[in-house]
């Protein structure tokens, strides 16, 4: 079993100039309607945001990608939660002030005009581009301590996901043809990208910047024997995984500035986000989050735990006690099927030195598990995951 750490709590940083926090947190601040996010955000108070604000407070990380907040075209709800809720002291844990911001449009809730789901109707959520009852839900949204390089930013939401060389596109069963669960005019538009992925560049010193590669692939469920969910969680996940390799491997990524191509050899990067992918248990296609756990370009020498996760797998048992995976290693605490799975992912480049990294899920016992709970869970089903790292001359403020 993995050793994991008596406290949830990310520790206090050793003084470094290049030692930086990174972190990911599937918030679930998504809301059912379009915009009960800034009416919920626009006041002090909202009990939710509250423990999620406390969770970043505490884990105090310098980069933060936020899955599950709902985009706004006028950016309020990044503008209020900062200033309401992050910029708050929540019990005794002190804000955060984050002077860098950036969100933008993703594919959840966008109107295909297509019958996707081939039910005999065009409408709902399963029909738009990406999963959504309204254009932006389960957005995405990225805090910053460090400036961050707007005129560099690369967004992938329009690729198609059919322009990727060997795509698994989803196959009806019924028919001797492959690969047809979709029409040629519906394949002529998909999108590879269920919400929308991002490389922000992030100027951590004056001349050294790290690419923040962030995403949220669709869940791998929800379908049938099409496995078109499934199907595009490992080729949203393959995006990165040919983008940071780069070269002819990255030579079909078109971003929706018309740039091609994926990063050079020498760049930083941390690749961020819920994944919705296990590397052993789960419903994820076989292999998904290898492509980028088995790349040579990622360092993975050091895996997030925490004492909740493993804790958590004791106390509800049932699919858990079955999964081959390290239950300290779980991120989020899901229902069965398919039960607690890691799910959410910070993974640096090779050059990036992980100097800790954690899960912030207490036990029972701690009494910062006020914060995660059970269920109904008084922030996310997900857990905050953060990674200390040392950027070679990165840092200085």
């Amino acid at each position: 079993m993995t050793a994991v750490p008596a406290v949830a709590a990310p520790p206090d940083r050793a003084p470094s100039d290049s030692d930086l926090r990174f972190a990911t947190f599937n918030a679930s601040l998504n809301r059912g309607t379009e915009g009960a996010l800034v009416a919920d955000l626009a006041a002090p108070g909202n009990p939710q945001a509250d423990a999620v604000a406390e969770i970043i407070q505490r884990s105090n990380p310098d980069v933060l990608l936020i899955n599950e907040f709902d985009y706004d075209a006028g950016g309020e709800a990044l503008r209020l939660f900062q200033e309401n809720y992050l910029s708050v002291p929540h019990d005794d844990a002190k804000p955060v002030e984050y002077a860098y911001r950036y969100s933008a449009p993703v594919n959840t809730g966008v109107p295909s005009g297509f019958d996707l789901n081939n039910d005999g109707a065009i409408s709902g959520g399963d029909d738009a581009w990406g999963f959504g009852l309204f254009p932006g839900q389960y957005g995405m949204a990225v805090y910053s301590k460090y400036p961050i390089d707007q005129d560099a930013i690369r967004t992938f939401q329009n690729l198609v996901w059919a322009d990727m060389p060997g795509a698994l596109l989803p196959d009806d069963p019924t028919t001797a043809e492959p690969a047809d669960f979709y029409s040629a005019e519906e394949l002529a538009r998909f999108p590879l990208s269920s919400k929308s992925h991002w490389d922000v560049p992030i100027e951590v010193s004056k001349n050294k910047t790290v690419h923040f590669l962030v995403s949220h692939p669709t869940p791998p469920t929800f379908d049938g024997a099409e496995d078109r969910n499934g199907r595009r969680n490992h080729d949203e996940i393959r995006l990165w995984a040919d983008y940071i390799a780069g070269g002819k491997t990255a030579s079909y990524i078109v971003d929706d500035q018309g740039g091609e191509g994926g990063l050079g050899r020498n760049e930083l990067f941390v690749i961020a986000g819920d994944q919705n992918a296990d590397p052993n248990d789960g419903d994820s296609t076989d292999g998904a989050i290898d492509q980028l756990l088995d790349s040579p370009r990622v360092n993975t020498a050091s895996v997030p735990t925490s004492t909740g996760a493993l804790e958590a797998t004791e106390l509800q048992g049932g699919i858990n006690l079955e999964h081959v995976g390290d239950p300290a290693q779980d991120t989020a605490d899901f229902s069965e099927p398919p039960g607690n799975v890691r799910v959410d992912y910070v993974l640096p480049s090779r050059q990036i030195r992980i100097l800790d990294s954690g899960v912030f899920w207490p036990a029972s016992d701690d009494p910062l598990s006020r914060l995660t709970g059970v269920y109904p869970f008084p922030s996310s089903d997900h857990r905050l995951v953060w990674s200390d790292v040392d950027v070679p001359g990165g840092g200085q403020r």
